[in-house]
């Protein structure tokens, strides 16, 4: 039985992360080191073929999702989307695409990326909606060409694919403005990611462009799912805090969750509150009345993340380039015409 790169960097008391830049011919070893991890790999019986496959493109694709604090769930309409659109370009490309889920824990976290640079990955698409900078590093000290998929961070050198989140709060903002002549308030998202952030910076945004003073805007803090924003607005409807007349919401999980607590308190929407979503999840289209929200081409994210990383593939060496998709409104019934 041929010996593995793992094993063999326990033999020559070397880190399993040197063994492999010198046996995948990178950056980061010495040369007497990369000859001599070499020499012991043939005499140990080391199998060659796997590097060879990998320099050829003949490996697998990886789609990685990192999960940090639960804003993620891949089993929604969103990410099942997106991870269809890059199923389908793996199969118009003939390459073959794996699914595997990173968690944010330190031990964990180390032993699934020593996984994946010991693994048939040639590239991955990796979904970093839950991530920071600083997570970002480790991802990139495998040094396997990777696109970094709903999220974008100045200091990282790799292509990004996202969504251009501030131009779809805007519009989305600006439309409920438009329609309701009211000072919108915000169903803002209680967990900290920058796609939030940024939808944040649109509706601000559309607020000062309108002429409106953005501190006169009532903000409710909400989970970003149906159940959790379903339970944070009855506390806040138990409370009596005030209300606006209509909202912009950080997402249709958001939207719904308070549609329905609002609904069950007795408000009805729209005659007595607006409130427009975003994402475009097929849940916002059979909620009664149906919502109003920003379309996102989840499908088509996925495929440009795909192409882009078969692109790197094929010449290693082009620039990396950040991708915004622009957004579309959806007008649908939550909104008083």
């Amino acid at each position: 039985m041929s010996i593995t790169a793992k094993e063999l960097a326990k033999k020559l008391n070397l880190s399993a992360a040197a063994v492999s830049m010198a046996l995948n011919n990178k950056s980061g070893v010495s040369t007497a080191t990369r000859l001599h991890v070499i020499e012991m790999a043939k005499k140990y019986g080391y199998n060659f073929s796997r590097i060879a496959e990998k320099q050829g493109n003949t490996g697998c694709i990886y789609f990685v999702i990192y999960k940090k604090h639960g804003a993620v769930v891949a089993d929604t309409p969103f990410f099942l989307e997106v991870s269809e659109g890059i199923q389908r370009s793996c199969q118009k490309s003939g390459y073959q695409l794996k699914i595997c889920y990173v968690y944010d824990d330190e031990e964990t976290i180390k032993k699934q990326l020593e996984e994946i640079r010991f693994s048939d990955c040639i590239g991955m698409v990796l979904l970093g909606t839950e991530m920071n900078p600083a997570d970002l590093k480790a991802f990139s000290a495998l040094q396997i060409p990777l696109v970094l998929l709903d999220s974008y961070f100045e200091e990282a050198s790799c292509d990004c694919i996202l969504i251009n989140n501030l131009q779809g709060a805007f519009m989305a903002t600006s439309h409920l403005i438009r329609k309701t002549k009211k000072q919108p308030g915000y169903l803002r998202s209680a967990y900290e990611i920058r796609n939030f952030s940024e939808r944040a910076d649109g509706f601000y945004k559309a607020i000062r462009n309108h002429g409106m003073s953005a501190s006169k805007s009532i903000i409710h803090s909400l989970t970003p799912s149906v159940d959790g924003a379903y339970a944070d607005m009855m506390h806040i409807l138990k409370q009596k805090d005030e209300l606006a007349t209509c909202y912009f919401a950080d997402n249709d999980f958001i939207a719904v969750g308070a549609m329905k607590a609002l609904k069950e308190w007795g408000y009805h929407l729209p005659a007595d509150i607006s409130i427009i979503g975003f994402d475009n999840l097929p849940i916002s289209s059979i909620i009664e009345p149906a919502l109003t929200t920003v379309h996102v081409p989840k499908q088509y994210m996925g495929e440009l993340a795909l192409k882009r990383l078969i692109a790197i593939l094929h010449e290693p060496n082009i620039y990396p380039v950040k991708t915004e998709l622009s957004t579309s409104l959806i007008k649908r019934a939550s909104i008083l015409a």
